[in-house]
């Protein structure tokens, strides 16, 4: 049996990834800052936290980091820890930068200076290319951050290619673009459209607000992305690898999709407002995800069209649950 310690269990990719490498006979030691019930909620959705041992830790100290490594002593690492929000990180970029940045130099530093066999995966992000325009993104593709959540992850790339390099330690960046599902937290746009959307449906409210929706992402489906997670951890050889669909669409596109499934018109009941605007924002981003096909033999199969349908479809299910 092998051990996975996760660090940020409780986030939607903790939760599925846990899911996953649970399927596949590990021991999953899960670590979050609080493991109240009310902070875990993810892992109860999937009714898996009875099965992963939790541990509650910041990934921002060092000394708690290394406490743990030493004492499960684990087969692969998978630092999904951090805030996850680039609206949120314009309001709090030193919580942002010190989440993200730090927490991953804690963990290098820590399989470095105890020496361990072991194998780490760090969460990168798309928006580390920031705007690229009509081209698709490959990993070769010079960053250049147009947020503090996109900085403080460009950072943390250049923090796992240094100690890969300099100490041969077996750690990877996936550089993941937009991914979403049923258990996104209400304040990403995808689940603010999709509950918004539910409950118009329903007759419980009239309007849905938002910011640009001229935006255009690549959006793919969670489940299938911690998949590429754990295949870059069983590779003979670590390397960093884009994970995307491949299909771009804009977020009025997403809109369509989602009001379609709940046979409305959109434009009956969208508008938007300055107030939703980020102070700077990526336009357009696309992304090649052939490296991860080739080597990985991973490929999406669900874009963002399916995405919206069936981010409804799990919506529709809580509530006729509740």
């Amino acid at each position: 049996m092998k051990t996975a310690v996760i660090f940020g269990v409780s986030g939607q990719d903790g939760a599925f990834l846990s899911r996953l490498l649970l399927e596949k006979k590990y021991r999953v030691i899960g670590v979050c800052r609080n493991t109240g019930n009310a902070c875990l909620n993810n892992l109860d959705r999937l009714n898996i936290k009875h099965r992963i041992e939790l541990v509650a830790s910041s990934i921002g100290c060092f000394e708690h980091v290394k406490r743990i490594i030493r004492e499960y002593k684990p087969d692969e690492i998978y630092n999904l820890a951090g805030q996850s929000s680039v609206s949120h990180s314009f309001k709090n970029p030193v919580e942002t930068f010190e989440g993200i940045s730090i927490g991953t130099l804690n963990l290098l530093e820590t399989v470095r200076t105890l020496n361990l066999a072991v194998k780490l995966y760090s969460a990168g992000s798309g928006d580390c290319f920031g705007n690229i325009k009509d081209r698709a993104a490959t990993e070769d593709t010079p960053f250049n951050p147009t947020s503090p959540y996109g900085v403080a992850k460009a950072s943390a790339f250049w923090q796992v290619a240094s100690y890969r390099d300099a100490y041969g330690i077996f750690a990877c960046t996936g550089l993941l673009f937009n991914h979403e599902s049923h258990l996104r937290p209400a304040q990403f746009v995808t689940q603010k459209i999709v509950k918004t959307a539910c409950r118009i449906a329903e007759g419980q409210c009239s309007e849905l607000v938002l910011g640009n929706i001229a935006i255009e992402r690549d959006w793919g489906w969670a489940p299938e992305y911690v998949v590429a997670m754990w295949e870059m951890l069983q590779q003979e050889t670590p390397d960093d690898y884009i994970i995307a669909t491949g299909t771009t669409i804009s977020l009025e596109d997403f809109i369509c999709a989602v009001f379609q499934r709940l046979n409305l018109d959109w434009k009956k009941y969208v508008t938007t407002d300055q107030r939703f605007l980020r102070p700077s924002d990526i336009a357009t981003i696309r992304a090649n995800p052939q490296k991860a096909e080739e080597r990985l033999g991973w490929k999406a199969e669900f874009t963002g069209y399916d995405v919206a349908r069936m981010m409804v479809e799990a919506e529709l299910n809580i509530g006729a649950q509740q």
